[in-house]
């Protein structure tokens, strides 16, 4: 089968890729910034050799309710992912708001395999961690906070060059799409986003759902544009 590319369609990616930057530059900047604090509050901290998951909490929730209050684009939830041993009282922790009540999440309370999740184990954890960068990991379901198709930009945290955790933040796929998709509909052509690993985030297209697989589809042999700051993709048709 030959693919016919319109002759806008370069025109229409670079524009669309520009709308994706513009969105998502805020939240990821402000996370870059809150990654930085966080390291300088818990070096500074007296209990840093002793920190427990209330102490971390404590410390925590005033960044991720900054990082909620953020108004570029909708925060669902914002937190920090204490790596593996930090603290006294707990192997790993996840220190988390969410919703539109801001409200502490309790994996605990919740169930107990949860708690135990090994977060190194996550994208959103384990590429911070190793490449010791800030990382978009999306979409997917996600069944530790929301259910619900979730992107989570997640930045590291280091003290003296030491990997401590990850200060993260969620967005939701209906969010992003109903911030997103009227934007990008304006433009007049499909236009589909698409993650570094070639899955859609959102599509103009009813064809192409979230979660689908551009190899071996109808967008596999497009050109793709590079949303500049973020390692996401635009395929236009």
């Amino acid at each position: 089968m030959v693919t016919t590319i319109d002759a806008k369609a370069p025109a229409t990616a670079a524009r669309a890729a520009a709308i994706v930057a513009e969105y998502l530059r805020g939240p990821i900047e402000a996370l870059d910034e809150t990654a930085v604090l966080l390291g300088e509050e818990l070096a500074a901290s007296p209990h840093i050799g002793a920190l427990s998951s209330q102490r971390l909490d404590t410390l925590v929730e005033p960044h991720a309710l900054r990082l909620l209050g953020l108004t570029d684009a909708h925060i669902y939830g914002a937190g920090f992912i204490a790596a593996i041993e930090l603290l006294t009282d707990e192997r790993n922790h996840l220190s988390w708001w969410q919703g539109e009540d801001a409200r502490k999440l309790l994996l605990a309370a919740q169930s107990v395999n949860k708690a135990l999740i090994d977060y190194s184990e996550l994208e959103w954890f384990r590429v911070p961690m190793e490449t010791g960068r800030g990382h978009v990991a999306g979409p997917y379901v996600d069944y530790l906070c929301s259910d619900e198709y979730t992107i989570t930009v997640a930045a590291p945290v280091h003290i003296a060059g030491r990997f401590v955790g990850v200060a993260g933040l969620d967005l939701l796929i209906d969010s992003v799409e109903r911030q997103l998709l009227p934007k990008l509909a304006e433009l007049g052509d499909k236009v589909t986003l698409v993650n570094s690993v070639g899955r859609v985030v959102i599509s103009t297209d009813p064809r192409h759902a979230t979660g689908d697989a551009v190899r071996g589809g109808s967008l596999a042999d497009l050109p793709r544009t590079a949303c500049e700051g973020v390692a996401l993709e635009i395929i236009a048709e």
